[in-house]
């Protein structure tokens, strides 16, 4: 009975590790798919506190195809600086980040 017992105990802890990984994943996708990267609009991304925003901007680094590899924090740093003001400034709020820019100051972008 003991060696049945001990083996149940393994295989309920070898479960719950699985079902842990999974969730632990899981949520870290969810985090990756609700964050838009350059499609957030800037009302959203003035919003976010400061580590949601380099979650936003490292993403939106990664899907611009000029920053290849991994974006350095000095370039995340200063990229969320630079959208930080365009953002602010822009005459439709709903513009997403990559397309904040000197000329949606002026005039709204869709």
């Amino acid at each position: 009975m003991t060696g049945r017992r001990t083996f149940s105990a393994k295989v309920t802890l070898a479960a719950t590790a699985v079902l842990t990984a999974a969730l632990i994943s899981g949520c870290e996708q969810a985090k990756e798919a609700v964050n838009r990267g350059g499609d957030t609009p800037c009302s959203d991304f003035t919003s976010q506190d400061q580590a949601k925003q380099r979650v936003t901007v490292r993403k939106y680094l990664s899907q611009d195809s000029k920053v290849s590899g991994t974006p350095q924090p000095d370039t995340v740093d200063g990229s969320i600086t630079a959208i930080e003001l365009m953002c602010k400034a822009q005459a439709n709020p709903d513009t997403p980040i990559r397309d904040a820019d000197l000329t949606g100051i002026l005039v709204p972008k869709k």
